[in-house]
């Protein structure tokens, strides 16, 4: 089986202003996403917001660069990931595809295969 990057992005602004009820729904939704993954999903979190960022940058051999903030500037923000296990990509989007932020008009998923040098 091969191991997958899921990327949850969105609207942070839209996500902040989301109602009790919707909070509910999308709690429930990755409940059901879990549940149905089971012992695929092998990890997963929510993120804090890319307010709270720090990036770090080479600076040409002059040490780190630090600046607070996301790595770039977007209008939608990453708010959380899963680690998959999955047959093939086609499997890896077929339980993406129950993501609850895919229904809420702002949100995307990118989904990313993760090398295995083993």
């Amino acid at each position: 089986m091969a191991k997958y990057l899921i990327l949850i992005y969105g609207d942070e602004q839209r996500w902040d202003a989301e109602t009790p009820q919707e909070l509910r729904a999308k709690d429930e939704g990755h409940r059901a996403f879990a549940a149905t993954g089971g012992a695929r999903v092998l990890a997963g979190h929510e993120l804090e917001s890319s307010s709270t960022a720090t990036t770090l940058r080479g600076n040409d051999g002059e040490g780190l660069l630090t600046t607070d903030g996301p790595f770039l500037e977007a209008k939608e923000a990453l708010g959380g990931f899963y680690v998959i296990e999955a047959a093939d990509l086609d499997a890896a989007i077929s339980l993406a595809a129950l993501l609850p932020e895919l229904a809420s008009g702002h949100g995307g998923v990118e989904i990313r295969p993760i090398v295995d040098h083993g």
